[in-house]
Protein backbone atom coordinates (compact mmCIF):
# COMPACT_ATOMS: atom_id res chain seq x y z
CA UNK A 1 0.00 0.00 0.00
CA UNK A 2 1.45 3.50 -0.81
CA UNK A 3 2.04 5.27 2.35
CA UNK A 4 3.22 8.90 0.73
CA UNK A 5 3.15 10.67 -2.15
CA UNK A 6 6.19 12.21 -3.57
CA UNK A 7 6.67 15.78 -4.14
CA UNK A 8 8.82 18.29 -6.36
CA UNK A 9 11.24 18.99 -2.85
CA UNK A 10 12.28 15.27 -2.55
CA UNK A 11 10.24 15.47 0.35
CA UNK A 12 6.90 12.95 1.13
CA UNK A 13 4.03 13.61 2.62
CA UNK A 14 2.31 10.88 4.65
CA UNK A 15 -0.74 9.64 4.95
CA UNK A 16 -2.74 7.15 7.51
CA UNK A 17 -2.57 3.39 6.44
CA UNK A 18 -3.53 0.28 8.15
CA UNK A 19 -0.81 -2.23 10.37
CA UNK A 20 -0.68 -5.41 9.31
CA UNK A 21 -1.89 -7.70 11.74
CA UNK A 22 0.00 -10.73 11.49
CA UNK A 23 2.92 -11.48 12.99
CA UNK A 24 5.65 -13.71 11.43
CA UNK A 25 8.59 -13.97 14.67
CA UNK A 26 12.27 -13.97 14.21
CA UNK A 27 14.84 -14.27 16.46
CA UNK A 28 17.93 -12.67 17.62
CA UNK A 29 20.21 -11.37 14.57
CA UNK A 30 18.26 -14.36 12.37
CA UNK A 31 16.92 -14.23 9.13
CA UNK A 32 13.91 -16.22 8.03
CA UNK A 33 14.40 -19.94 5.66
CA UNK A 34 14.28 -17.78 2.23
CA UNK A 35 14.58 -19.48 -0.86
CA UNK A 36 18.19 -20.22 -2.48
CA UNK A 37 18.99 -16.77 -3.96
CA UNK A 38 16.71 -14.45 -2.62
CA UNK A 39 18.72 -12.44 -0.69
CA UNK A 40 17.72 -11.91 3.22
CA UNK A 41 16.71 -8.98 4.51
CA UNK A 42 18.38 -6.58 6.79
CA UNK A 43 17.90 -6.83 10.32
CA UNK A 44 16.01 -3.67 11.67
CA UNK A 45 17.54 -2.47 15.31
CA UNK A 46 14.92 0.44 16.98
CA UNK A 47 16.82 2.32 19.19
CA UNK A 48 14.06 4.43 21.70
CA UNK A 49 14.41 7.85 23.25
CA UNK A 50 14.39 9.60 26.54
CA UNK A 51 11.29 9.07 28.81
CA UNK A 52 9.94 6.18 26.91
CA UNK A 53 11.28 2.57 26.26
CA UNK A 54 11.20 -0.60 24.15
CA UNK A 55 7.33 -0.84 24.08
CA UNK A 56 7.26 2.59 22.11
CA UNK A 57 8.92 0.70 18.59
CA UNK A 58 5.27 -1.72 19.23
CA UNK A 59 3.36 -1.22 16.32
CA UNK A 60 6.41 -0.85 14.41
CA UNK A 61 8.08 -3.95 14.92
CA UNK A 62 5.14 -6.14 14.56
CA UNK A 63 4.33 -4.62 11.06
CA UNK A 64 8.38 -5.10 10.07
CA UNK A 65 7.96 -8.45 11.16
CA UNK A 66 4.56 -9.19 9.56
CA UNK A 67 6.73 -7.97 6.43
CA UNK A 68 9.67 -10.59 7.15
CA UNK A 69 12.02 -8.05 8.31
CA UNK A 70 14.13 -9.68 11.35
CA UNK A 71 13.71 -6.81 14.02
CA UNK A 72 15.48 -5.85 17.78
CA UNK A 73 14.04 -2.96 19.68
CA UNK A 74 17.16 -2.52 22.13
CA UNK A 75 17.06 -0.98 25.79
CA UNK A 76 18.76 2.68 25.40
CA UNK A 77 20.46 3.18 28.81
CA UNK A 78 19.43 7.06 28.79
CA UNK A 79 22.66 8.06 30.97
CA UNK A 80 25.85 9.26 28.76
CA UNK A 81 25.61 9.59 25.09
CA UNK A 82 29.41 8.22 24.99
CA UNK A 83 28.39 4.94 26.88
CA UNK A 84 24.94 4.53 25.78
CA UNK A 85 26.27 4.57 22.21
CA UNK A 86 28.78 2.30 22.84
CA UNK A 87 26.21 -0.32 24.49
CA UNK A 88 24.36 0.00 21.11
CA UNK A 89 27.75 -0.31 19.01
CA UNK A 90 28.50 -3.02 20.98
CA UNK A 91 24.79 -5.09 20.13
CA UNK A 92 25.16 -3.93 16.76
CA UNK A 93 28.09 -5.92 16.24
CA UNK A 94 26.34 -9.47 17.46
CA UNK A 95 24.14 -9.24 14.80
CA UNK A 96 25.00 -10.85 11.34
CA UNK A 97 24.58 -9.14 8.02
CA UNK A 98 23.38 -5.81 7.33
CA UNK A 99 21.19 -3.47 9.90
CA UNK A 100 19.05 -0.58 9.33
CA UNK A 101 20.15 0.95 12.65
CA UNK A 102 16.64 3.63 13.78
CA UNK A 103 16.49 6.08 16.32
CA UNK A 104 13.94 8.13 18.12
CA UNK A 105 14.40 11.57 19.98
CA UNK A 106 17.48 11.18 21.94
CA UNK A 107 17.69 7.47 20.32
CA UNK A 108 18.74 9.36 17.34
CA UNK A 109 21.69 10.83 19.22
CA UNK A 110 22.65 7.69 19.88
CA UNK A 111 22.69 6.03 17.02
CA UNK A 112 24.47 9.09 14.72
CA UNK A 113 27.21 8.09 17.40
CA UNK A 114 27.34 4.49 17.72
CA UNK A 115 27.16 3.72 14.14
CA UNK A 116 30.38 5.00 12.90
CA UNK A 117 33.22 3.00 11.89
CA UNK A 118 30.75 -0.33 11.80
CA UNK A 119 30.37 -1.74 8.37
CA UNK A 120 27.39 -3.64 8.67
CA UNK A 121 25.29 -0.88 9.35
CA UNK A 122 24.01 0.30 6.07
CA UNK A 123 20.86 2.77 6.62
CA UNK A 124 20.40 5.01 9.27
CA UNK A 125 16.44 6.45 9.77
CA UNK A 126 16.02 9.25 12.58
CA UNK A 127 12.50 9.60 13.73
CA UNK A 128 11.07 12.62 15.15
CA UNK A 129 15.29 12.81 16.25
CA UNK A 130 18.31 14.67 16.80
CA UNK A 131 21.15 13.78 14.04
CA UNK A 132 24.15 15.83 15.60
CA UNK A 133 27.51 16.55 14.09
CA UNK A 134 30.43 15.65 16.31
CA UNK A 135 30.60 17.65 19.04
CA UNK A 136 27.41 18.84 19.65
CA UNK A 137 25.24 18.36 22.04
CA UNK A 138 21.92 16.42 21.75
CA UNK A 139 20.40 19.06 23.79
CA UNK A 140 21.26 21.99 21.53
CA UNK A 141 19.31 20.51 18.74
CA UNK A 142 15.78 20.61 20.04
CA UNK A 143 15.33 24.05 18.30
CA UNK A 144 14.52 28.11 19.35
CA UNK A 145 10.91 26.96 19.66
CA UNK A 146 10.74 23.61 21.56
CA UNK A 147 8.49 23.54 24.52
CA UNK A 148 12.33 22.44 26.26
CA UNK A 149 13.47 25.87 25.25
CA UNK A 150 10.60 27.73 26.14
CA UNK A 151 9.98 26.80 29.47
CA UNK A 152 12.50 26.61 32.45
CA UNK A 153 13.66 23.55 33.73
CA UNK A 154 11.65 23.92 37.17
CA UNK A 155 8.34 23.58 35.00
CA UNK A 156 9.71 20.85 32.71
CA UNK A 157 10.97 18.13 34.71
CA UNK A 158 10.76 16.42 38.20
CA UNK A 159 14.37 15.44 39.32
CA UNK A 160 15.88 12.40 40.93
CA UNK A 161 19.11 12.18 42.90
CA UNK A 162 20.79 8.66 41.59
CA UNK A 163 23.40 6.96 43.82
CA UNK A 164 26.27 8.15 41.64
CA UNK A 165 25.87 11.52 42.47
CA UNK A 166 24.22 12.09 38.83
CA UNK A 167 20.63 14.02 38.69
CA UNK A 168 17.99 11.76 36.56
CA UNK A 169 14.71 13.73 34.52
CA UNK A 170 11.81 13.15 34.42
CA UNK A 171 8.91 15.17 32.21
CA UNK A 172 6.21 16.33 34.57
CA UNK A 173 2.54 15.20 33.90
CA UNK A 174 1.55 18.47 32.17
CA UNK A 175 4.31 18.43 29.86
CA UNK A 176 4.18 14.94 28.73
CA UNK A 177 0.65 15.29 28.00
CA UNK A 178 0.55 18.45 26.26
CA UNK A 179 3.51 18.86 24.62
CA UNK A 180 5.23 15.16 24.54
CA UNK A 181 2.40 12.81 23.34
CA UNK A 182 -0.12 15.69 22.35
CA UNK A 183 -1.51 13.70 19.64
CA UNK A 184 -2.46 11.12 21.70
CA UNK A 185 -5.91 10.48 24.09
CA UNK A 186 -4.94 11.85 26.96
CA UNK A 187 -5.75 9.06 29.41
CA UNK A 188 -3.00 6.57 27.06
CA UNK A 189 -0.27 9.95 27.27
CA UNK A 190 -1.04 9.44 31.14
CA UNK A 191 -0.28 5.98 31.14
CA UNK A 192 3.06 6.72 29.57
CA UNK A 193 3.96 9.21 31.72
CA UNK A 194 3.03 7.08 34.15
CA UNK A 195 6.34 4.38 33.10
CA UNK A 196 8.51 6.85 31.53
CA UNK A 197 11.68 6.30 32.35
CA UNK A 198 14.38 8.40 33.51
CA UNK A 199 16.74 10.20 31.46
CA UNK A 200 20.17 11.20 32.87
CA UNK A 201 21.39 15.25 32.84
CA UNK A 202 24.29 13.86 30.92
CA UNK A 203 22.18 12.20 28.22
CA UNK A 204 21.89 15.64 27.21
CA UNK A 205 24.63 17.46 28.09
CA UNK A 206 27.66 14.58 26.42
CA UNK A 207 29.04 15.89 23.14
CA UNK A 208 28.80 13.57 20.42
CA UNK A 209 32.60 12.39 19.41
CA UNK A 210 31.25 10.67 15.48
CA UNK A 211 28.75 11.37 13.18
CA UNK A 212 27.65 8.61 10.97
CA UNK A 213 25.27 10.27 8.73
CA UNK A 214 28.42 11.69 7.01
CA UNK A 215 29.29 8.18 5.52
CA UNK A 216 25.88 5.86 6.07
CA UNK A 217 22.63 6.94 4.02
CA UNK A 218 20.20 8.21 6.19
CA UNK A 219 16.10 8.84 6.36
CA UNK A 220 14.19 11.72 8.14
CA UNK A 221 10.69 11.46 9.36
CA UNK A 222 9.26 14.50 10.53
CA UNK A 223 6.05 15.66 12.24
CA UNK A 224 4.55 18.88 11.97
CA UNK A 225 3.54 18.59 15.47
CA UNK A 226 6.80 17.68 17.01
CA UNK A 227 6.59 20.06 20.13
CA UNK A 228 10.22 18.80 21.76
CA UNK A 229 12.33 18.51 18.32
CA UNK A 230 11.19 21.12 16.14
CA UNK A 231 10.18 20.24 12.69
CA UNK A 232 13.01 23.38 11.88
CA UNK A 233 15.53 21.87 13.37
CA UNK A 234 14.68 18.53 12.24
CA UNK A 235 14.93 19.57 8.49
CA UNK A 236 18.00 22.01 9.08
CA UNK A 237 19.94 18.19 11.22
CA UNK A 238 18.40 16.25 7.60
CA UNK A 239 19.62 19.08 5.15
CA UNK A 240 23.23 18.45 6.10
CA UNK A 241 22.69 14.80 6.46
CA UNK A 242 21.66 14.66 2.90
CA UNK A 243 18.69 12.58 4.28
CA UNK A 244 16.14 11.48 2.38
CA UNK A 245 13.30 13.04 4.14
CA UNK A 246 9.83 12.56 4.65
CA UNK A 247 7.08 14.95 6.23
CA UNK A 248 4.23 13.79 8.58
CA UNK A 249 1.09 16.36 8.81
CA UNK A 250 0.56 16.56 12.39
CA UNK A 251 1.62 13.94 14.97
CA UNK A 252 3.97 14.92 17.90
CA UNK A 253 7.05 13.64 19.17
CA UNK A 254 5.56 10.01 19.60
CA UNK A 255 3.98 9.59 16.34
CA UNK A 256 5.85 6.38 16.42
CA UNK A 257 3.21 5.27 18.60
CA UNK A 258 -0.38 7.02 16.94
CA UNK A 259 1.02 6.30 13.75
CA UNK A 260 3.40 3.30 13.56
CA UNK A 261 1.97 2.50 10.20
CA UNK A 262 3.63 5.87 8.68
CA UNK A 263 6.70 5.12 10.47
CA UNK A 264 7.27 1.86 9.26
CA UNK A 265 6.72 2.83 5.79
CA UNK A 266 9.57 5.29 6.09
CA UNK A 267 12.08 2.25 7.72
CA UNK A 268 11.06 -0.10 4.83
CA UNK A 269 12.05 2.33 2.49
CA UNK A 270 15.33 2.35 4.16
CA UNK A 271 15.83 -1.24 4.31
CA UNK A 272 14.83 -2.01 0.58
CA UNK A 273 17.64 0.00 -0.04
CA UNK A 274 20.29 -2.32 1.40
CA UNK A 275 21.21 -4.49 -1.05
Amino acid sequence: MQLFRPMSTGIATMTAAAVLASVALVGHGATSHADPGVQAKPTVVLVHGAWAGTSSWDGEASALRADGYPVRAIANPLRNLTTDAAEVASFVRTVDGPVVLVGHSYGGAVITEAAAGLPNVKALVYVDAAAPEAGETNGSLSGADSVLKRLPDSALFDTVKTADGGTDLYLRQDVFVHHFANDLPAEQATELWASQRAAATAAFDTPATAAAWHDIPSWYFISSGDQIITPTSERAMADRAGSHVTEFPGGSHLTLISHPEAVTEVIESAARSVA
